[in-house]
């Protein structure tokens, strides 16, 4: 069960609801930081859950011109399949394959002085995010919702900072030149 398929499962586990709700929910709460959200792939994820027999529908309601909107609500088997797959994640690493390793590993490629420029470019993107993710959590305590519904962030906001710390930290070993730069063998 992809990370889309598990949000808008537990979306319906609030309370039933169409997908262009889901998908406002989604934007709402800054869920696309964490899940990657296109309207497109939340139809497709809804109609496989529905498939499944995971969701059900319970209404079709028109307004205006609008396309009809389709309602979906939770099935047993859809509880039962969200907190399995929850559980599962919660348990064990799963194996992520993201880009920024492999540049890391192969950043010897590039002058130390290139990759000193493209880390601190990172690092304050990096910046930006954490003033962004911490915006959003202040909002959320703000708003007294209980901190079970945005640890998410909470993690998300602890690992990006430590992320940009460690960049930040590699780029001086680099500039010091603690680390020893080997340039390609030709």
């Amino acid at each position: 069960m992809t990370p889309l398929a598990v949000a808008a499962l537990a979306l319906v586990n609030e309370r039933p609801m169409h997908p262009y709700e889901m998908y406002q929910l989604l934007l709402d709460r800054r869920e696309d930081r964490m899940i990657k959200v296109r309207p497109g792939s939340l139809y497709h994820t809804v109609e496989r859950l529905h498939a499944a027999k995971l969701l059900e529908v319970t209404g079709t309601t028109r307004e205006g011109n609008r396309p009809e909107r389709t309602t979906y609500a939770m099935t047993e088997a859809g509880r039962e399949a969200l907190t399995a797959r929850i559980r599962e994640l919660l348990s064990r690493p799963v194996r992520e394959y993201p880009h920024f390793p492999v540049a890391l590993d192969e950043a010897h490629n590039l002058p130390p002085e290139q990759a000193a420029a493209d880390l601190t470019a990172y690092a304050d993107a990096l910046d930006e995010e954490i003033v962004e993710i911490a915006a959003v959590l202040d909002g959320v305590r703000e708003r007294d919702l209980a901190e079970a519904y945005w640890i998410g962030g909470d993690y998300l906001l602890s690992t990006t900072t430590f992320q940009r710390d460690w960049i930040r930290t590699l780029i001086t070993r680099i500039e010091s030149k603690e680390l020893t730069w080997q340039p390609p063998q030709h």
